[in-house]
């Protein structure tokens, strides 16, 4: 789900009764994303739980740690992030915000309310001790299609243009100053849709581009999207 897309994908870790912060499953939902947030559908998450429940599972066994993935290096949370942390999971008992980033970078970090309550960061780690099924790329792909939909409203991706034997053509691609060779939303386009935002949505796009270093890398002459 961190390699199919350049836009960020969230879930649910699934876990054993008798190791709750070892995940032996990613449990996908509804959603639609963008490169810096994610929106789940409620419908689909009630539908997880109550199968999860029918499963014979707890909730500290599905409900408690959040898993999701930023594009780029920065597995750090945005202040989107945080707000989500706090809003969504803040009454638990526990709960884990968990992040990788798609060039392999992670951050986790455990809440919990018991006494004093308090949180703390804590490592992240493949236990290949453990027996697990070999993967399924066409199953992963087909439950992402079935659940993911993708707003490319902040794509800054360059379109692709062929020339007429259907190569690709540099030139065209990346077209410079041209901003008419980038995705469906032009800069102009991008600025209109940040002075749009209310003052707390645009504060925390802001704060994600800041997080975000290689959302664009810009010189005297052009801007890529990495």
């Amino acid at each position: 789900m961190r390699d199919v897309t350049d836009n960020e994908v969230g879930g649910f870790g699934i876990t054993d009764a008798d190791d709750l912060l070892f995940v032996t499953d990613f449990a996908l939902v509804k959603q639609k994303v963008t490169c810096v947030s994610i929106s789940f559908e409620d419908e689909s998450v009630a539908d997880l739980f109550e199968d999860q429940v029918e499963a014979g599972r707890r909730p500290e066994q599905f409900a408690r740690i959040w898993l999701h993935t930023h594009p780029g290096n920065s597995p750090e949370p945005s202040c989107t992030d945080e707000s989500t942390f706090k809003r969504v999971f803040g009454s638990c008992d526990w709960s884990i915000m968990a992040i990788v980033a798609q060039e392999g970078a992670t951050y986790a970090r455990l809440r919990f309310n018991a006494g004093p309550g308090g949180e703390v960061k804590i490592p992240i780690f493949i236990d290949y001790n453990c027996p697990f099924d070999a993967a399924n790329l066409k199953d992963w792909k087909k439950q992402y299609q079935a659940n993911v939909v993708e707003d490319d409203i902040f794509n800054l991706k360059p379109k692709s243009k062929k020339s007429k034997n259907n190569s690709l053509k540099e030139a065209d691609v990346f077209g410079g100053n041209d901003l008419e060779s980038f995705g469906s939303l032009t800069y102009p386009d991008l600025l209109s849709e940040i002075d749009s935002m209310d003052p707390i949505e645009r504060e925390c796009f802001m704060d994600e581009l800041a997080v975000r270093s290689d959302f664009w890398n810009e010189n005297e002459s052009e801007v890529v999207y990495e």
